[in-house]
């Protein structure tokens, strides 16, 4: 098998940008034959782990209060009773898909994270500086409950990167799963010499760059029960049997952050694991996290099993050179899993801040009350209906195709998402002042011209996305959602229902009057 998997080396490399008629063809030619991969029953195991997996750090439950443990499952539970976990309707290859696992995101309040072009919105866990109001005590107490899961995990994180990079500074890599009461995780608590093909040595960094690459911003919860699932993917490359998460890097991270999981498989006695001697392979009563390298056909992958209460942390960059799914057990499981989210362009300070500095090239007469635009200058134009664009398509038309489902927690986003359309309904002013300026003949032609055609390519992105977003709230799989989860699209209108608006809706009458100008002026 290794010989063969030799051969088909360029084969496999390509898979990960191919098409998928060609990854079909790969699976094909792979057959019944799987790459290897090793669980905890295997005697080289740890010694894998050690080598190729050390940035991935496992905690047992019983190293975890038993205090924080009641607080964060009695939130799972209490957040599944209020009807809180939502299948995304997420978008892959053009295509609208549900998620076969139920989600919900908390965290900072007025952040947002973006996975397979779904923009999710925190439910904020409460904070002195923000007046949240819940649905319901026990919401309140699930958020604050996850935050205090959150404070535990960035304070271990912390501990775990400190120790590793003490040990790669003399050239000794740390090993250590935290927990060194499991039998399974013994061997790893020692330290061993970095393998020549392991991570090179790393610098010290500062105290700043630690805090920022550990200071979780939100947490992410998943819930699912694979006997209610019709359907679940086989994982395609190892053979490790059912996936609930099919392989991938976490998105939309700061750079080189971690991310840490608490997972809580809710186990009894109708569930019985199997025993490992007489296994070949993982245990599939059992839920695992999966791991392998990226890009790599040479290195086994890995097969961890993950019990009530279990932890683990992906340290430094291995999200970015490792790849990882989570394996299917019996029982139902939710997790909770921390990560740094990049705010950069993800939170509600900053999409207000685009829509102020968009304002700006607004203009009021004192007498007349009469809007203008202070400039027409190609460069300002853009910037104004790029961030238009950002508005409509990445907040308002993302939070509402997510229906109204956020109510069942919280009504926290309904007035950012009204100020937000509020600024939104200016931006489509500002649109109408420059078509009604570009009309005009008094300008220099070349500058008309650059503007104009800057302006022409920002509305066929509007147009094409409009009829993206119409089309996917129109959809089987979107019809097919409960009420209150079905999307909505949102904003929309016609020349009867809102004769207030500047424009149409349909912008390709005002495309094709601009395409015929600048035909015109060349």
């Amino acid at each position: 098998l290794k010989r063969r998997m030799k051969e088909k080396h360029n084969l496999i490399f390509c898979f990960n940008f191919a098409p998928p008629k060609q990854k079909k063809k790969l699976l094909e030619e792979l057959g019944e034959n799987r790459l290897p991969y090793l669980t905890p029953a295997d005697a080289d195991f740890h010694q894998l782990w050690k080598t190729k997996y050390s940035k991935l750090i496992f905690k047992k439950s019983d190293a975890v209060p038993e205090e924080l443990h009641q607080m964060v499952q009695e939130s799972f539970l209490a957040l599944r009773e209020h009807n809180c976990f939502f299948q995304d309707l997420v978008r892959i290859k053009g295509k609208d898909f549900l998620t076969p696992v139920s989600r919900i995101l908390v965290g900072n309040p007025g952040c947002t994270y973006k996975y397979l072009n779904t923009r999710l919105f925190t439910v904020p866990w409460p904070t002195g500086s923000h007046d949240i109001k819940y649905c319901s005590p026990q919401i309140h107490d699930a958020c604050k409950a996850l935050m205090r899961l959150n404070d535990y995990l960035h304070i271990e994180t912390v501990k775990a990167l400190q120790g590793q990079n003490l040990l790669e500074n003399k050239q000794i890599q740390d090993t250590t799963v935290i927990d060194r009461k499991e039998s399974f995780a013994t061997s790893l608590t020692e330290q061993e010499s970095v393998s020549k093909d392991q991570s090179s040595v790393c610098v010290p960094e500062d105290d700043r760059s630690l805090k920022n690459r550990t200071s979780y911003n939100l947490t992410l919860l998943n819930y699912m029960d694979p006997l209610q699932m019709l359907y679940l993917k086989q994982e395609p490359y190892f053979g490790m049997g059912n996936m609930a998460v099919s392989w991938h890097h976490d998105e939309n991270l700061v750079e080189r952050s971690a991310v840490a999981v608490y997972s809580y498989s809710c186990e009894d006695s109708s569930v019985q694991e199997g025993n490992e001697q007489e296994l070949k392979g993982r245990d599939p009563a059992v839920w695992h996290v999966g791991l392998k390298v990226a890009w790599d056909i040479e290195t086994p992958g890995l097969a961890v099993p993950l019990h009530q209460g279990d932890i683990y942390l992906m340290l430094d960059d291995l999200n970015m050179t490792h790849q990882h799914c989570v394996l299917a057990g019996l029982s139902p499981r939710f997790s909770s899993t921390h990560r740094v989210a990049d705010s950069s362009r993800g939170t509600l300070e900053y999409i207000l801040g685009q829509c102020e500095l968009a304002l700006q090239n607004l203009q009021t007469d004192s007498d007349s009350m009469a809007l203008s635009l202070k400039s027409l200058e190609a460069a300002v134009v853009k910037q104004v209906e790029e961030i238009h664009n950002e508005v409509e398509f990445e907040w308002l038309r993302q939070f509402w195709f997510q229906g109204k489902r956020y109510l069942n927690c919280t009504d926290w986003w309904l007035k950012p998402m009204a100020k937000l359309e509020e600024f939104w309904r200016k931006l489509e002013i500002m649109t109408s002042l420059v078509l009604s300026e570009v009309r005009k003949e008094q300008q220099i032609e070349e500058q008309r011209n650059e503007t104009i055609s800057c302006f022409l390519l920002l509305l066929k992105e509007r147009q094409k996305l409009r009829k993206e977003w119409t089309a996917r709230c129109q959809s089987d799989a979107a019809e097919s959602l409960p009420e209150d989860q079905r999307p909505e699209c949102h904003p929309f209108w016609t020349d009867d229902n809102e004769c207030n608006m500047p424009l149409p809706y349909d912008l390709e009458e005002v495309i094709a009057y601009l395409q015929n100008l600048v035909q015109w002026i060349e």
